[in-house]
């Protein structure tokens, strides 16, 4: 055998040898970085990186605003661990292309692939909305708008249009009835058009058989009872034990044919809801609300009265007063009187507190 083929087996050996080598580190590294690679996968994907710490904590995210906005919004809550984390995910499970506005609460603990998949599927946490202390329609709106991603004129020109408050059963002196003070669920992105059908049907939930047989013994339609019923709520807003008795007087008087003569009537008519003292010159004031001019019910509610005040209207006490004006102890409780002679002495003695007070 020649020297040079006994050169070329021990060199064959050992650039085989080196070939394993080079293939062993080659799938080493590659086994480790696919390891390495996995887990990070594994942790993006499939570990926390919310962290409320126990706070409830909620994202809004409106019509119109594209993905990179919408988790800007999640991150402006403060708590994203990894942000670079979430936007990753959020490529890779097509979130682009699936941004649903809404209110989201952002639960302890959520992985990135939790939030994404809610946040896609538009999974929602409802509201509670609520509404009180309301006496014009713009207030009226602009409450509700705080609460729903409905602008205050989309909701105000739906309560301000004829022929679409018509479609509802009212007018628009009276479709501020439909909306009866309590705490409904619903969801934020809920359009202004929905929360109007969703009012109308709570409106006659609310108008139960029990109370429409109350009203109709009283000879009232439903809006002439919260129309009513806001004058008593305006009257009596300390003490709801005195709102029937308080109704009562007014039901009297409409039997009677008297002017009702509700000095909240009058405020609401000057426009003037500083108005603490109602004199002369605010009594002239010719407008179908002031009930000092106009006998019976004002063409609608001069605010959103309370199931309260509705209920005192519809179970009024039994009495034969006719009047009534605060106390002179600024107790929030009134004097009755059945005549106006003993009304005047009642009235004597406050307007005495009021001037000894400086009102």
């Amino acid at each position: 055998m020649s020297s040079s083929a006994k050169k070329s087996r021990p060199d064959y050996k050992a650039k085989a040898q080196s070939r394993r080598n080079r293939y062993a580190v080659f799938f080493a590294t590659f086994g480790l970085g696919l390891i390495c690679f996995s887990y990070y996968f594994y942790q993006i994907f499939f570990t926390s990186n919310i962290e409320t710490n126990g706070r409830p904590t909620y994202v809004l995210i409106r019509r119109g605003q594209d993905w990179q906005q919408a988790l800007n919004n999640v991150e402006k809550t403060g708590v994203v661990v990894d942000k670079l984390s979430l936007r990753f995910v959020a490529k890779l499970m097509k979130y682009p292309g699936h941004v649903k506005p809404g209110r989201y609460q952002l639960q302890d603990g959520y992985t990135n692939r939790q939030l994404i998949n809610v946040l896609k599927a538009g999974i929602q946490s409802p509201l509670k909305l609520t509404f009180t202390n309301v006496r014009l329609r713009r207030e009226l709106a602009e409450k509700l708008s705080n609460q729903i991603d409905a602008r205050p004129r989309e909701i105000d020109s739906l309560l301000r249009s004829p022929s679409y408050v018509r479609s509802l059963g009212f007018d628009t002196a009276t479709v501020m009835t439909m909306f009866i003070p309590n705490t409904y669920e619903l969801y934020w992105n809920t359009s202004a058009q929905n929360l109007m059908q969703r009012m109308k049907k709570e409106y006659e939930k609310f108008w139960t058989p029990a109370r429409d047989a109350k009203r109709e013994k009283l000879k009232l339609t439903r809006a002439e009872v919260s129309t009513l019923a806001s004058i008593v709520e305006a009257e009596q807003q300390q003490h709801a034990d005195e709102r029937p008795r308080i109704a009562a007087v007014y039901l009297n008087r409409i039997r009677r044919g008297m002017k009702l003569q509700a000095d909240p009537t009058v405020v609401y008519a000057n426009g003037d809801f500083s108005i603490k003292r109602v004199l002369n010159v605010h009594l002239q004031k010719d407008s179908p609300y002031n009930t000092y001019k106009y006998a019976g019910l004002p063409p609608g509610p001069i605010n959103l009265p309370s199931i309260s005040s509705i209920d005192a209207v519809l179970n009024p006490e039994e009495n034969n007063y006719l009047y009534f004006c605060a106390k002179e102890d600024f107790s929030g409780y009134h004097a009755f009187a059945t005549n106006e002679a003993g009304h005047l002495v009642n009235a004597r003695r406050y307007q005495a507190a009021l001037n000894r007070a400086g009102i």
